[in-house]
């Protein structure tokens, strides 16, 4: 029944609380249309990257469409075949190059799929991904590009915290020193602005900072990227989540004030943006996704989709459909509550 609750919905959760509008459920039916006309025969949308694959099946799954079940369910079925069959027998996921970031977005897409269908080729998959992404994380606490023990920047942190945390959400064991070290190595690229980086918690407080790509480099997008970090490991309540979404909601209102029809971010920082302030909740998202919302209404095309190129194309309609129905919260991570602590939830498992 749950399935096909979710499969056909009706009034959605977002139109009951006031943050979709008509304007946007019908952008997102666009931008779905879009997608679905544009998809290969295989599964795919012109590209082999798994992460690609894994957004485009996102899309679907953040507007309740399931496998199977639907209007797109044969079109969401053929993107999950498309990643599980190219599993690695290592349990990578990634066919190309830059192994962990498509790997972490394959194994967090595969992780909402879990818990919204009963493909029962899905856990075996996502259990031999989630021992890559533990076999692979560095000895501060961070990843790397390649699949292998390695630190990197916070675009890596980012992917596997989404991974483990949708994981963790439906049930599966993540050894808690594994989720102790990515904190450490995410907290360690926050960057004040007006005092030293090793200056103290209380002094680093009196000044606004920023989370970074890798102990430099601010930017709108790596600010969101840390901010969900620690949303991701419950770290709900910690100093620097508030600090640097002041940066990213000061961005926001800074585009948003220019007339364009573009959208307001680049599909990357657009991605973590909306997530940032999701899980933030309260005022701050009452503020800003309508901001967001309509700004990503405005910069669909005629056809439906957004973006006016290729590939880059495809990512910016994947992500632009994930934001808009962001509200309707179908997807398992954006349900209501919050873990309290997801060490201790991974401890139980």
């Amino acid at each position: 029944m749950a399935l096909l609750l979710a499969a056909f919905p009706t009034t959605s959760r977002g139109q009951r609380r006031g943050e979709t509008t008509s304007q946007s459920e019908k952008a997102i039916q666009r931008g779905l249309e879009w997608l679905a006309k544009n998809q290969g025969p295989e599964g795919n949308w012109g590209s082999n990257h798994l992460g690609l694959v894994s957004l485009g099946a996102l899309a679907f799954l953040s507007d309740g469409h399931t496998p199977g079940h639907g209007k797109y369910g044969p079109v969401v079925q053929k993107a999950l075949n498309y990643v599980v069959t190219k599993a690695k027998p290592s349990g990578l996921l990634n066919i190309s190059n830059q192994d962990m970031y498509n790997h972490g977005l394959s194994t967090f897409v595969l992780g909402q799929a879990y818990g919204m269908t009963d493909d029962k080729r899905i856990g075996p998959t996502l259990e031999r991904a989630l021992k890559v992404i533990i076999q692979c994380q560095g000895p501060g606490g961070g990843w790397s590009y390649a699949a292998a023990p390695a630190d990197g920047d916070l675009s890596l942190s980012v992917m596997q915290a989404k991974a483990l945390r949708s994981a963790v959400d439906s049930g599966f064991d993540i050894p808690p020193t594994v989720i102790e070290k990515a904190i450490r190595h995410v907290r360690g690229l926050y960057r004040p602005d007006g005092c030293a980086a090793n200056a103290s918690e209380e002094e680093q407080k009196k000044f606004p900072g920023w989370f970074t790509y890798g102990g430099g480099g601010k930017t709108v997008a790596m600010a969101a990227a840390g901010a969900v970090c620690m949303q991701e490991f419950a770290q709900y309540d910690d100093w620097r989540i508030a600090k640097s979404l002041d940066q990213v909601e000061a961005a926001l209102r800074e585009v948003v004030a220019k007339p364009s029809i573009a959208t307001p971010f680049d599909a990357y920082t657009l991605y973590y943006v909306a997530q940032a302030l999701y899980q933030a909740g309260g005022e701050r998202w009452k503020r800003c996704y309508p901001l967001l919302r309509d700004r990503v209404i405005i910069a669909q095309t005629r056809d439906g989709a957004w973006g006016d190129d290729g590939q880059g194309r495809f990512w910016l309609t994947s992500v632009s459909c994930f934001v808009l129905a962001i509200p309707n919260r179908y997807l398992p991570i954006l349900q209501e509550g919050k873990a309290n602590s997801l060490i201790k939830r991974s401890e139980k498992n």
